[in-house]
């Protein structure tokens, strides 16, 4: 019976010498040379065939190439979710909604810092947690407000397991958001969680079907509703309208955003990360997929304002853009440096979503 790392290669029909391949193209974009072939083969054969132990560098390089975590490849043992004990019918609070609200921020935090892969198991095991409490929760304000924040944990998970590849557990989270925000009555946790929800049909080549649900989402928020939040889904429908190739209607949009920006950043959405400096970035996004010209130095600013190497998947984000910019005026010489830069730091950040669009970059 195979174990789980040489399933994971079954399931791929990777001959040994491609998954050594892989590995040698993770650990570069680290910064790291692996031993000769004769060597790094006869490690994968005692991991595969012996069940061998995986220190922690070769654990990380396979996960990478195989978008798994470690738990999935039998590397480590699952980690059991930190589950709230929860007799049923019980009474929730407002201290216990506050604790689930600090929970979900750390996590938010976290996954800023370190990536998906280090923290996405964490965010599900809290998503499972919230679920069930809210599950067995007597009806009243309280429950409603912990519907609330398994809204935001959920969305944020569901971004998480996008980012890493995930879409069948990224839509399925959303829907988790989704189902949570229309029970909690918060308007705007609904619009966020069903217009980040496309996202994962943008991943899955379906422009047409996102920007309707973005629309969709948009239009049903018509009334009061945080101006940060508006300018977000603005952005948002600006992206998927350029997904499309409408030029004149995704520069509308995102010239509605930016008239919605507010000032500063509300801090009564904290799942809504969208500033000055955010705003220009998406705006090079959209312009780099449509071929402007002026995506090239709207990008370049940006990446200066940020400072290299301050944010991680922000700024593979940015180089994955400016290497599209670049390619699509025939500078090849730029779209490779900035595609194998790119490649680097989503190497760290473990960005599956990006690394994908780094291989069809690289391989054009």
């Amino acid at each position: 019976m195979l174990n789980r790392l040489a399933e994971a290669r079954a399931d791929r029909g990777w001959k040994k010498a491609r998954l050594l391949h892989e590995l040698r193209a993770a650990a570069a974009r680290r910064g790291e040379n692996l031993p000769k072939d004769e060597s790094l083969g006869r490690r994968v054969a005692v991991w595969e065939n012996q069940g061998g132990a995986v220190g922690d560098f070769y654990r990380e390089l396979l996960c990478e190439v195989y978008e798994r975590s470690a738990a999935e490849l039998g590397l480590v043992e699952p980690t059991a979710p930190v589950a709230v004990a929860i007799p049923q019918f019980s009474k929730v609070d407002s201290g216990l909604v506050a604790l689930l609200r600090g929970q979900t921020q750390s996590i938010r935090l976290l996954d800023r810092r370190l990536g998906g892969p280090a923290i996405f198991r964490q965010a599900r095991a809290h998503v499972d947690s919230v679920e069930q409490l809210v599950r067995y929760a007597l009806p009243g304000d309280q429950r409603d407000a912990a519907a609330g924040e398994l809204s935001e944990a959920a969305a944020l998970a569901g971004w998480q397991a996008l980012d890493l590849g995930n879409l069948d557990e990224a839509w399925q989270l959303h829907e988790i958001a989704t189902a949570a925000a229309r029970e909690s009555g918060d308007v705007a946790a609904l619009a966020y969680a069903r217009a980040q929800q496309a996202y994962v049909l943008l991943d899955s080549g379906q422009p047409a079907d996102a920007h309707m649900l973005i629309a969709a989402a948009r239009e049903r928020v018509d009334g009061p509703v945080p101006p940060g939040l508006r300018a977000w889904l603005h952005a948002a429908e600006g992206e998927a309208l350029a997904a499309l190739g409408q030029r004149g209607a995704a520069l509308r949009a995102l010239d509605l955003a930016d008239a919605a920006l507010p000032d500063q950043l509300d801090d009564t959405l904290p799942y809504v990360m969208l500033d000055a400096g955010h705003l220009a970035r998406w705006r090079g996004n959209c312009a780099a997929r449509l071929g402007e010209t002026s995506a090239i130095d709207d990008l370049t600013a940006a990446l200066g304002a940020m400072g290299e190497g301050k944010y991680g998947r922000a700024e593979v984000s940015l180089r994955v853009d400016l290497a599209i910019a670049h390619a699509a005026h025939g500078d090849l010489t730029q779209s490779q440096q900035h595609a194998r830069r790119a490649a680097d730091l989503a190497g760290r950040t473990g960005s599956a979503r990006q690394r994908r669009r780094i291989d069809e970059l690289l391989s054009a």
